[in-house]
């Protein structure tokens, strides 16, 4: 015989945790949005390419992501102002570790939000067009089911009078019954749609609204006490600390271990990986809150080296930028990767070594074809590198001399 008490009903959430939850609904974060995979919440890298190339459609919050450069050019320094610049629209703290006030004043302006709708649909030839106003149409015709309002207490459906032309308008409109509480509840808590990826234009400059968005960090050097980076964390943990939680913080190191930023200390291992260590304890201690973008030049340090694999295994994503060369660039033909006439040919190629979230879970990349990049006046882009045909091969081109295959051909 059981002693257990029968018609007990379970006991639901306490009433502080509904409050806990409802406060957190009624007050998001700008410029953070949940992810189309799981879930976890993410951010705008500043470049939508980059958002989509990340597998959570932007850089998932409490990760890093360290973008290294091969050459001396500035591809890498462009995505971090990218990213500095969509942390000031949406109201982010941004702290800046080696740099001062005069690199946040070449801050490309902004332009616009972005549109993927609109690019792709500019994209599409005539025939894909035709069949997307062709769907469009039937949006019109509204959901599974609405013919049945008629039975349901909608508006009556009068079949005489339906033709071939005034089909979609002859349709009734369903009746939708609607908890009045469940719509207040919805009205009060709902807030008006923010733009998670803007555009900016790099000829154009962004006016700060408010010089305490920024934090900058300075490099001291290497004392006998302790690592040259310890002021950089004890900045950094302040300033966690004393902001509230709704407040997300974006840290910069551009040019990390650069010999005219850093001194000689900086570059040895006790005090790079130290550091790097515990700007990951960091990422885990407020996951919700801080997200990391660093560059690293390849031609001072590169990817043969011991310290630059454990920099690597020490960062949530890891992106190589390999610009072509100049002269060869010059001698490159115009469409070279570019699949009309239209597009810019690509500057260089991009690799993905690491990617957040999927690479801590043993996961790959998520694409396996080959990457480029492409900067002009108003954006970054990454897209999927093509080689054109050989200029030469006529019969290739043109499929002459093939024809049909014969016995002998196919014959071992």
């Amino acid at each position: 015989m059981s002693f257990r008490k029968r018609n007990v009903g379970l006991s639901g959430p306490s009433s502080s945790n509904q409050k806990i939850g409802l406060e957190a609904s009624a007050n998001p974060i700008s410029g953070v949005r949940p992810s189309p995979l799981d879930g976890r919440l993410t951010t705008s890298t500043g470049t939508s390419s980059l958002d989509d190339l990340s597998g959570h459609s932007g850089l998932a919050l409490g990760n890093s992501l360290l973008i290294e450069e091969n050459g001396t050019t500035e591809f890498g320094t462009t995505l971090l102002r990218f990213f500095t610049a969509e942390g000031v629209v949406q109201g982010h703290k941004v702290h800046v570790v080696g740099v001062g006030e005069p690199w946040a004043r070449d801050l490309p302006g902004l332009s616009g939000p972005v549109r993927e709708d609109t690019a792709r649909l500019e994209s599409r030839t005539g025939a894909e067009k035709e069949r997307m106003k062709i769907a469009w149409r039937y949006e019109r015709l509204g959901d599974f089911g609405a013919g049945l309002a008629s039975a349901r207490g909608g508006t009556p459906l009068n079949l005489r009078a339906i033709t071939a032309e005034n089909y979609a308008e002859c349709l009734p409109s369903p009746t939708v019954h609607r908890d009045p509480k469940v719509d207040a509840f919805s009205n009060t808590n709902q807030a008006e749609p923010t733009t998670f990826c803007h555009a900016f234009d790099l000829t154009k400059r962004l006016t700060v609204p408010d010089s305490k968005i920024f934090n900058f960090i300075p490099v001291r050097q290497a004392s006998q006490l302790g690592s040259p980076f310890q002021p950089i964390l004890q900045s950094l943990k302040d300033h966690l600390t004393a902001a509230p939680q709704s407040m997300l913080h974006r840290l910069l190191i551009p040019n990390l271990l650069s010999p005219a930023i850093y001194p000689p200390d900086c570059s040895t291992p006790q005090h790079i990986l130290q550091f790097l260590h515990c700007l990951r304890a960091l990422l885990r201690q407020y996951p919700t809150q801080l997200v990391i973008m660093m560059t690293l030049p390849l031609m001072l340090y590169p990817r043969s080296t011991g310290l630059v694999r454990w920099i690597e295994l020490l960062s949530d994503g890891v992106i190589e930028l390999s610009p072509f060369p100049h002269s060869d660039q010059i001698a490159l033909p115009t469409t070279l990767g570019a699949a009309t006439a239209q597009e810019e040919k690509p500057q260089g190629l991009v690799k993905v070594h690491r990617l957040p979230v999927f690479s801590e879970k043993g996961g790959g990349t998520l694409s396996g074809d080959d990457l480029a990049f492409t900067v002009s006046r108003r954006k970054f882009v990454i897209k999927p590198f093509n080689l054109p045909p050989v200029e030469g091969d006529t019969e290739a081109q043109h499929g002459e001399g093939g024809g049909k295959p014969t016995k002998v051909d196919i014959d071992f």
